[in-house]
């Protein structure tokens, strides 16, 4: 049986809301989150992208690349209770959703409340429900896999609806950039890109082994993600085991200070997220990139969830004195993750060679 999986994915949603419960916000540029200079950008709306800015970016910046911007504070409570009325809307289809987030899901309409015979006409329903209702804007996406409805849910944005069907598929995935493909990220893409791989296309014609060679274990999702190949199930109960963030930089650095700057960002996201999914993990672990591709983790265990942002910067800062590392860095991450079997990463230092 061919599935029919939709993708919904709430356009600028911390910022959306913003503007919508603020009308003297609308039409221009914001930022959600903290204005000082160890600040992260949250959530940006779409004026403010217009100049580059974008979640996840320090505030100091988001400041120089758009001047005039205004900066609003996080409401998560505000934004959890939004959530959940379009998670009320969600299961008015089906009770088979996979939240990935705040502001997005999956869901599997194969068989579906109302029996309505077309994803493409449940997915305008939604969108039509999510407007009228609360106000704001939802891209979606529909196809058979979740991979592909992920695909088309970015590919319209704002307020986008786009369907690949089975038979459009592979000329669909042909033509997209790798930099579009789940899991490949801005140093992932440059190394493709370095090997002539540009589109779907190039990635199709590696083999399994030439794909592994050059990205380790990810070669494998690569190759059956250009095949439109994607067997995972939409999961409706999932138990989470960590949560985290993580930066990879443009240039490696070096400075101390930059550094520490970095980690006081990731502090804050990670505090957010902690705190938006009252999530109860145990295992605080910082994690290394070097300008090798070495990864190194450092991992501190009976970490308390309900820690502030002071209280994890300090603990990160402790974990990356430890490592010790005196090379270059590329990329940083922060995670709190639960015990258990996974919790072996408590042993002094580990190393390996990651994509």
């Amino acid at each position: 049986m061919v599935r029919k999986i939709i993708h919904i994915d709430m356009d600028a949603f911390y910022a959306s809301v913003e503007q919508r419960d603020n009308p003297a916000l609308r039409g221009v540029p914001i930022a959600v989150g903290q204005a000082d200079g160890r600040g992260v950008v949250c959530a940006a709306s779409y004026e403010a992208r217009r100049f580059g800015v974008r979640s996840a970016m320090s505030s100091s910046k988001a400041r120089k690349l758009c001047p005039q911007l205004t900066f609003v504070d996080c409401r998560f409570d505000v934004y959890k209770a939004v959530s959940a009325q379009i998670h009320e809307i969600l299961h008015r289809h089906t009770d088979i959703i996979e939240p990935i987030s705040l502001d997005e899901a999956f869901l599997d309409v194969t068989e579906n409340h109302r029996n309505i015979p077309l994803a493409l006409d449940i997915a305008r329903d939604i969108k039509k429900a999510i407007r009228d209702e609360l106000g704001l804007v939802a891209s979606a996406g529909v196809s058979f896999n979740k991979f592909l409805a992920k695909i088309a849910s970015d590919y319209r944005k704002p307020d986008g609806l786009c369907v690949i069907a089975p038979e459009r598929a592979a000329e669909f995935i042909a033509h997209m950039p790798v930099e579009s493909f789940w899991g490949v990220g801005p140093v992932t893409a440059a190394k493709m890109h370095s090997l002539g791989i540009y589109t779907g296309a190039d990635l199709r014609n590696l083999s399994v082994p030439e794909l592994r060679l050059y990205f380790g274990k990810a070669g494998k999702q690569y190759y059956d993600f250009a095949r439109g190949v994607d067997n995972r199930p939409v999961e409706a109960f999932r138990v989470r085991k960590s949560i985290g963030c993580e930066r990879t930089f443009d240039s490696d650095i070096s400075d101390p200070a930059e550094l520490d700057g970095i980690l006081a960002s990731l502090a804050e996201e990670l505090h957010r997220r902690i705190s938006t999914k009252e999530f109860d993990g145990s295992v605080l672990t910082l994690k290394l990139r070097t300008s090798a591709f070495d990864t190194h983790t450092r991992s501190l265990s009976g970490f308390s969830p309900v820690a502030t942002v002071e209280e994890i910067l300090t603990a990160a800062r402790s974990l990356l004195d430890k490592a010790n590392v005196r090379t270059p860095l590329r990329l940083l991450g922060l995670s709190l993750g639960k015990s258990g079997k996974e919790s072996d990463r408590e042993n002094p230092l580990q190393m390996h060679f990651d994509f």
